[in-house]
């Protein structure tokens, strides 16, 4: 999952480090239900109900576990900000109606609990006969038929449907460096999306890699068992080198996609949003705050896309020749900004778009008036966005990073299908032609009726999504490689693939 938590300066007039008050609405994220015992009393719903709303929570059921003549149980369900608020409403629930907070469970924690993800068997295993084909000694000729024969591998075993989700912990949604056992989650979430949406079998690594040459080497050692490996959770600056490294050195996709995804899904909504509000590329002015993995690889994809008023800001402002001191601060600087501006308010006067990948409180969300008409803002820190819905005006086409909110700028959007489609045409690398394709089949996906309602993307449980930018991203490798196989479950004839997964 994308981290677009890069730590940008605090705007003009805000003391850093101050708490800022949010203003955003109760998420899924925070669905409690607490166990409450109460007195008998006949009031006694309606007031845990008025207590729920007075302490700013959204009541979602009041369900009767018992009553006695000593009492009652309830169980309340309430959608709460976060835990700190979850503790606040518990407190106004015992003050004002008498009941006690039993205990409280989080249905987040329930979902998780065991894990989310498991393998389970393609093939029976049921009788004699299946245990001497499935191991020993049937198993045996297929290992030596690989031998022989690596491309073989490609069907004979799972490789060629499988992709390692690699991460070191060092950047993890916006909880930063936590370490690879707790980026676990994450990643089985993903492997959950990848097979749900993509029919891949995803396999969370995480790594307890020090270094980047630690995460380099140790990605190489596993890579053989795996059709594409994609990087997750990686701080920047690092991503960028063990990415291009890895790339250079296996011949199986490697896809980063904090940086990729994120890029892919962006570029889509702002085609879309182009659409609805008849601008083009060239045309824009983009301001972009946050200049980490995501936020560098957006701001590479507008570029290359045609946009040519592009202002960057990161933590030291904006970027230009003489403030980049990070090795791809300085290529972005060299292309963008081209009227000289130094501060990002001033980059807001008559900008078009707005994009955010840093978080709350990196931008004055009072400069969007600054903004010309009919503005195109992409708020897409987590948990909460640079800019909330109430603070644009009607004519504002908003996205954010959040489910709970319109037009959900999200990964899950692309990786499924981008992998799926690089699976299925045996690709062995990820080219711009790839990405582009991709792009375009997201935003194509959504309908002219939906544009006229403001849709810029799709949502992900589409299932003619994920597979129209599989066909796409397998198309655009075909086109760019005619002659390296069909990319077909039969096509182990392709003398380019006899040593996929393993170092060049």
């Amino acid at each position: 999952m994308a981290d677009l938590t890069d730590t940008v300066s605090d705007p003009p007039g805000q003391q850093a480090g101050a708490p800022r008050p949010t203003g955003r609405p109760s998420g899924a994220g925070y669905t409690v239900t607490m166990r409450v015992v109460a007195p008998n009393d006949p009031a006694l719903l309606p007031r845990l109900a008025t207590a729920v709303s007075e302490a700013h929570a959204v009541l979602t059921g009041l369900d009767l576990v018992e009553v006695t003549t000593a009492g009652a149980t309830v169980d309340v369900t309430l959608l709460a900000l976060d835990e700190a608020h979850v503790g606040e409403v518990a407190a106004t629930i015992e003050a004002k109606t008498g009941a006690r907070v039993r205990h409280t469970s989080d249905p987040t924690f329930l979902y998780h609990l065991g894990g989310k993800i498991e393998v389970t068997p393609r093939t029976p295993l049921r009788t004699r006969q299946d245990m001497t084909m499935a191991y020993t000694p049937g198993v045996g000729r297929v290992a030596a038929a690989i031998a022989q024969r690596p491309e073989s591998a490609w069907t004979l075993t799972a490789k060629g449907n499988s992709v390692a989700i690699v991460t070191d912990g060092t950047a993890v949604l916006g909880l930063g460096n936590i370490g690879p056992l707790a980026a676990l989650p994450v990643m089985e979430g993903k492997s959950l999306i990848f097979k749900e949406f993509g029919g891949v079998n995803a396999y969370p690594i995480c790594l307890n890699a020090p270094t980047p040459d630690a995460v380099v080497e140790a990605t190489i050692a596993i890579a053989p068992g795996f059709g594409g490996i994609n990087l997750e959770d990686i701080a920047a600056p690092a991503c960028f080198g063990i990415e291009a490294r890895l790339q250079a050195e296996l011949d199986i996709p490697v896809f980063h996609d904090d940086q990729h995804g994120t890029a892919i899904v962006v570029l889509a909504a702002l085609l879309n949003a182009c659409r609805i509000t008849g601008r083009t590329f060239p045309d824009i002015r983009v301001v972009l705050v946050g200049c980490g993995a995501a936020g560098t690889a957006i701001s590479l994809a507008l570029l290359e896309a045609g946009v040519r008023d592009l202002v960057i800001a990161d933590r030291d402002g904006v970027l230009h020749d003489g403030n980049a001191a990070l090795p791809h601060h300085r290529e972005l600087a060299a292309r963008s900004n081209p009227r000289g501006i130094r501060d990002v308010r001033t980059a807001m006067h008559d900008a078009d778009v707005f994009i955010g990948t840093a978080r709350r409180g990196s931008i004055d969300p009072e400069w969007v008036k600054l903004m010309s008409p009919h503005p195109i803002v992409f708020a897409l820190s987590n948990p909460e966005p640079e800019i909330l819905p109430h603070e644009v005006g009607p004519d504002a086409l908003l996205a954010t990073g959040r489910t709970d909110l319109p037009n959900q700028i999200n990964n899950a959007l692309c990786f499924p299908g981008f992998f799926r489609g690089a699976l299925d045409a045996r690709a062995t690398r990820v080219t711009s032609a790839m990405k582009l394709a991709a792009t375009r089949a997201i935003a194509d996906t959504v309908t002219d009726e939906q544009r006229a309602i403001g849709v810029i993307v799709p949502t992900m449980f589409q299932a003619a999504l994920h597979q129209a930018v599989a066909k796409a991203v397998a198309d655009a490798w075909r086109a760019e490689h005619p002659t390296i196989g069909t990319g077909t479950a039969n096509d182990t004839d392709d003398p380019d693939t006899g040593n996929r997964g393993t170092v060049r």
